[in-house]
């Protein structure tokens, strides 16, 4: 639910990720002409802890529908006391249109997290790919490593359609001024109206990124953008030698996770259970090693979902009766597990359910 709220008298201490979830924006900044950077604190100004590349998950409640979008902290970490994140405007997006149209300085949202683990590991060097408004947590990471002032090896690659839609091109040029051995390079697919764009143009390609990263095989390779733009970079990864263990990405794009097959001759001994969607009248059937997201999507039941892997908490539901085997990674607090919701991504039925969906 949205509301009118100016920050409380202040009481310091650490946001607590279990306890506390609003925010209150205090800054909308215009980036590009569809890409708006909104600044929240607390509205206890409790400081914030996250480590760049971490991201917020905003349950706006509009219509009383199912509305939790994740946003990337666009932010550095050391600046504790408030927190941005960076919206890009999606044709027919009902929450990052409302966020664009609505949201200004002074009111309160839902959102909980910090969540994610596209963190940056130890490295001595690395590649930061990023397209369109998949920039933001990278750019958390830039930012940081700008407040550190510390020598890095850094090469950042950041795509978009049209110089006009270069996320932060300003500010992450002058980071490559200012900090050493970062440097930066800008790839639009199309110059657009910039008849006196000074680099090259195109789509990222095997070619591209061996004259951008010669010795891109022993760096760290983080990855963020839309989905074709990072099948794109795993594959160049792969043919220039990326071991898979230095590639990481991220990404909210809604997937499904397939299941394991049950092992030839089994099925006699495998369980299914009864699961019941109360509110869309329908009945499933779900076998104890699959989950309960998986069998849903696959029979058309409606449920919002985004990283399917429980860290996310998109698909967060209320468990009637019966009960799961529930192994999430941060998407859902302990309280409101205490108060039956559960997450049907990583949830595999014990016994029969009824979920309030």
């Amino acid at each position: 639910m949205v509301t009118d709220l100016l920050p409380k008298a202040v009481r310091g201490g650490y946001w607590d990720p279990e306890t506390d979830d609003e925010l209150v924006c205090i800054d909308v900044h215009d980036e590009t002409h569809d890409v708006k950077s909104f600044t929240f604190v607390s509205p206890d100004r409790k400081q914030f802890e996250f480590n760049a590349g971490q991201y917020f998950k905003f349950e706006l409640g509009l219509d009383n529908e199912d509305d939790g979008r994740c946003y990337s902290i666009s932010s550095s970490p050391l600046r504790k006391n408030a927190i941005t994140v960076t919206v890009k405007r999606v044709p027919g997006g009902k929450v990052s249109n409302w966020l664009h149209d609505n949201l200004i300085a002074s009111m309160a949202v839902r959102a909980s997290g910090p969540l994610g683990r596209f963190v940056r590991p130890a490295a001595k060097k690395y590649l930061f790919l990023s397209g369109g408004s998949g920039i933001t947590p990278l750019m958390s990471m830039a930012r940081e490593l700008a407040d550190t002032a510390e020598s890095t090896d850094v090469i950042f690659l950041h795509a978009g359609r049209t110089p006009k839609d270069l996320i932060f091109r300003e500010e992450i040029a002058n980071i490559a001024r200012r900090v050493k051995g970062f440097r930066i390079l800008l790839l639009p697919e199309d110059i657009g109206a910039e008849r006196g764009w000074p680099g090259i143009s195109g789509r990222i390609s095997r070619e591209f990124l061996f004259l951008a990263a010669p010795d891109i095989a022993d760096r760290v390779v983080m990855c963020c953008g839309p989905a074709p733009f990072m099948a794109a970079a795993r594959k160049i990864g792969v043919e220039l030698g990326v071991p898979e263990s230095s590639y990481l990405e991220e990404s909210f794009d809604a997937v499904v996770i397939e299941e394991e097959a049950a092992p030839a001759g089994a099925d006699a001994q495998t369980k299914s259970f009864n699961v019941q969607f109360s509110k869309q009248g329908k009945s499933i059937e779900v076998r104890a090693e699959q989950t309960v997201l998986s069998c849903a999507k696959k029979s058309g039941v409606r449920i919002p979902s985004s990283c399917a892997s429980g860290i996310c908490g998109t698909c967060k539901s209320k468990l009637v009766s019966g009960a799961v085997d529930m192994k999430h990674d941060g998407g859902i607090r302990q309280r409101e597990i205490d108060a039956g919701f559960f997450l049907p991504c990583c949830s595999r039925p014990l016994s029969d359910l009824v979920i309030e969906r």
